[in-house]
């Protein structure tokens, strides 16, 4: 029997998901990709296969397992099997550096960013930005992973000489100049079947950490048994948000065959707006689904058993 293979790294972020796929009564396999082999020989089974494989796996101690995705990967669609979010999806989730040139093929305003490599490259390449504000980033990331802000050369000097400056696990480290929210918010923009599905208000007052999964949340240990902060949630989806540039996203996705991903971008005071994330093992805030009664993995697991559907009439 033809089932769902999930591919992944990380159970936090697969766990509701297999909920909604049992809920749906659909069949599935777990495909943890933190180690294993590939017998090139061998024939993969029937079926649909989803990669959630994530950029920032190494931060979990999983180092290779976009390596070995990549060539898990490979090996089903030489064989021709239906894969959502397969090599290019890959390709994109680990490189912002191929993110950024793609959103760019398709006319879509990403910020100025220069990629280094080592410390005095990237001393010289923050020159570029002269008195104005730059951030850094690595090239290989998710969760804003070494996402610094900078007003000087002095200080991002400071900071590569100190104990805390981290090393990119590819070695690539972007410089970016820094976009301004008048109200310190990004927009999360998520695509379900290579379609726009919702968006999500990320409130970026308190810094970089904009990962929605559940897992990722830190409680406000501050806050009084009984009470609730007045301040609003991080993630809040925006009821009803459309915007003309959603459009040229799906084309983007199109072109690169992802059927499922998050696309973020930040508007300036002048209304400009810049995209500077693709997210292709996208996540979900149960909280704000919540509180608006719709949800992402649900639709998702009813996606993938649309499409495992199609796969067992033509099969």
């Amino acid at each position: 029997m033809s089932k769902i293979y999930v591919i992944h790294e990380n159970s936090e972020w697969t766990e509701h998901l297999f909920k909604r796929l049992e809920e749906l009564e659909l069949p599935y396999e777990d495909w943890n990709l933190v180690k294993g082999t590939v017998d090139l020989t061998s024939v993969p089974p029937e079926g649909i296969f989803y990669n959630r494989m994530s950029a920032s796996s190494h931060t979990r101690g999983n180092r290779f397992a976009p390596e070995l995705t990549s060539a898990v990967l490979s090996w089903l669609e030489h064989h021709g099997r239906v894969v959502i979010n397969g090599s290019r999806a890959l390709q994109l989730e680990v490189s912002k550096v191929l993110q950024y040139l793609e959103l760019e093929k398709y006319g879509i305003k990403t910020p100025k960013t220069i990629a280094a490599v080592g410390r005095e490259e990237i001393l010289k390449a923050a020159e570029a930005f002269g008195s104005k504000k730059f951030i850094t980033k690595h090239n290989r990331a998710g969760k804003g992973l070494g996402v610094q802000l900078f007003t000087s050369v002095e200080a991002l000097q400071n900071y590569i000489d100190s104990d805390s400056f981290e090393e990119p696990v590819d070695g690539i480290t972007l410089l970016q100049e820094y976009i301004e929210s008048p109200e310190s918010i990004i927009t999360r923009s998520e695509f379900i079947g290579g379609k726009y599905f919702y968006a999500v208000r990320v409130d970026t007052s308190e810094g970089f950490e904009l990962c929605p999964a559940d897992a990722c949340a830190i409680d406000d240990l501050f806050c009084p048994v009984g009470e609730e902060s007045a301040k609003p949630a991080k993630f809040q989806i925006r009821e009803g948000f459309e915007h003309p540039i959603f459009e040229k996203y799906e084309r983007l996705l199109a072109a690169n065959d992802i059927k499922i991903a998050g696309i973020e971008f930040i508007q300036d005071k002048e209304g400009h707006i810049y995209t500077y994330d693709i997210n292709t093992n996208t996540n979900y805030n149960s909280e704000a689904e919540a509180n608006r009664g719709i949800y992402g993995m649900l639709e998702i697991a009813k996606y993938l058993g649309g499409e495992l559907k199609k796969l067992e009439v033509t099969v």
